[in-house]
Order: structure tokens, then C-alpha cells, then sequence
């Protein structure tokens, strides 16, 4: 699939619940005994000989250190992909009330859609991997009424930092109001090359639902996450699913959606990067084999 432009992979990979099926136990023992912190150093390695990408979140929560893209693409085929969430130091509006941010939270975020900041601490350092890097997401979380008013309000601010976005990568804007994806909204979006990303997730349309929008596959590629169903909260699911190592309630909308958008990218002979998180089914690998197998012919 991925020598044809579609490339599935999974929301992160640091999950001892896939030993056996993706990972292999006897590479991550130490004195005979399984090691987590051997396995969480080197497990991304052995997960790039099944996948072609992978959706990195770690990016989120930081502006990594220019040693450490060098390891983590040094450790990596040349032909792996890795698509990477954007630090938040650009897309949150104001910092949640949570203690992690200190005296931050609950504060207005002054760097909020800093092209300054992301070329400086972030693209600048992974200029030399930009050939890998699948695609850089904007996850914005749901914005409050006191934030934007209305969807026209948060557009006024995208479209100046849209235009500002230097050339070299692919980028796409994930957006959790539902009642922002309007029309107006794709079409800045393919104005600037950006995709939109078709996100499966507990307040957004069913992805069935966006992928039919006019306008909503413009960008040249396209970028699916398939995180919750919908009406599904995070937590729950994290309690229902956890550690992750088998299928428990499969999502027959969401994968009929994964094998529609993958269908039509290769009609577009278009790029299409799918990821699947544990939190949809249970299992994103297992996941993942029940949509290929429904695009790959049987022999």
C-alpha cells in the first residue's frame, strides 16, 4: 500500500499490550525479564518493520532538541514516515486549568499561532528530515465562545499564520468544533495547500460524513485520524480497551470511511496518511489489518 501512496500507521507506539502481535518480547529482555525502559528506547525501530508511519504525539508537549531528531530519524529507515502534532505552544488558545502548567494555567498563551516560534524551535530542526516527514498537524483543541465567537473569528487568525507557512512540508489543521467546518473554513484551507484532517473523534461527524464535503479533499493528500467514536469519551475508552492487545468493539463506520478515503486516494493517485489509535477498537494494528484487507485483492 505505502509503494502506491497509503500509508496506515497508528496514533503513537509505546504499547506493551502489542507484544506478540507487533513486537517481539526476547528483543526487549534484560536478565531474562521484559524491560520497559529497553522497550520504550527501541520498540519504534521494530514497529517501522511492519508500518511505513507513524502519528508521533509526543511533539505536542515540546520543541524537541536537534539531538534528538537526529537519534529518533537515525534509528529509522529512510523510507518511514513520521507525522508530528505541532507543540501546543502554538495551537492553545489559553493554558488548561491543569496543574502540569504551573502558572500558566488558565492563562492566555501569547505565542498562540507564532510563526516565529514554530520556525525557530521546530522547523528549523527538522529541515533536514523534511523528505520524512509525513505530515505536521495543528491539533486545536475545542474552543470556548469566549475564545472565538463564532467559526469566522478563529478563520481571522488562521489565515494571516496559514500564509506565513514557509514551504517544505506537508501541513494540516485538526479542529474539534464541529461547528467550525464550514465551507469558509476548507476553503482557506485548500488556498493555502492545507488539509483538513479527517478526524474520528467523540463531538466531530462521523468521518462518513466529512469525507463528503465539497472541497474537503482538495489539498493534493490527505490525513486521517481515527481516534474515538463518536459520543465516546477519552477516559472511557482508555478504562474499556486498556492494555490494548485485542479488538473489543469494532467501528464498522469508521472502517468502511479508512478504506473509502484510501480508495479514493489512489484513484487520485494522491498521498493518504491513515492513523488509527487504540482508543477506536481496541487494537489499532488489529484495526488497521481489517481495513487492508479489504483494499488488497486475495490472490
Amino acid at each position: 500500500m505505502a509503494e502506491q501512496g497509503i500509508y496506515f500507521g497508528t496514533s503513537s507506539w509505546k504499547y506493551p499490550g502489542w507484544l506478540g502481535a507487533i513486537y517481539s518480547q526476547d528483543r526487549y529482555e534484560t536478565r531474562g525479564a521484559f524491560s520497559k525502559k529497553k522497550f520504550d528506547e527501541h520498540c519504534l525501530e521494530e514497529y517501522a518493520e511492519t508500518f511505513p508511519t507513524v502519528c508521533g504525539d509526543f511533539a505536542f508537549y515540546q520543541f524537541p532538541s536537534p539531538p534528538f531528531w537526529a537519534r529518533l530519524f537515525g534509528a529509522l529507515p529512510s523510507s518511514f514516515q513520521l507525522a508530528l502534532k505541532v507543540p501546543e505552544e502554538i495551537t492553545v488558545v489559553r493554558w488548561p486549568g491543569h496543574a502540569r502548567y504551573g502558572t500558566r494555567a488558565g492563562t492566555d498563551n501569547t505565542h498562540f499561532l507564532s510563526v516565529d516560534l514554530l520556525k525557530t524551535l521546530f522547523l528549523r530542526r527538522l529541515a533536514p528530515y523534511a523528505d520524512r516527514v509525513a505530515v505536521l498537524i495543528f491539533e486545536f483543541g475545542t474552543f470556548a465562545k469566549r475564545d472565538f465567537p463564532d467559526p469566522d473569528a478563529f478563520l481571522e487568525r488562521l489565515a494571516p499564520f496559514l500564509g506565513a507557512l514557509p514551504e517544505g512540508f506537508r501541513y494540516a489543521v485538526e479542529i474539534r468544533n464541529p461547528e467550525y467546518l464550514t465551507p469558509e473554513y476548507l476553503s482557506l484551507l485548500n488556498a493555502h495547500g492545507v488539509a483538513h484532517v479527517l478526524n474520528a473523534w467523540t463531538r466531530m461527524p462521523e468521518l462518513g460524513a466529512q469525507i463528503e464535503l465539497p472541497g474537503v479533499l482538495d489539498a493534493g493528500f490527505t490525513v486521517v485520524r481515527a481516534l474515538l467514536t463518536k459520543g465516546r469519551g477519552y477516559e472511557d475508552a482508555v478504562q474499556s480497551f486498556e492494555p490494548y492487545d485485542r479488538i473489543q468493539q469494532p467501528n464498522p463506520a469508521v472502517r468502511s470511511a479508512l478504506v473509502q478515503v484510501a480508495r479514493q486516494a489512489l484513484t487520485r493517485k494522491a498521498p493518504a496518511f491513515l492513523y488509527v489509535n487504540n482508543r477506536l477498537e481496541g487494537h489499532s494494528p488489529g484495526t488497521i489489518e481489517a481495513v487492508t484487507e479489504q483494499l488488497v485483492p486475495e490472490p
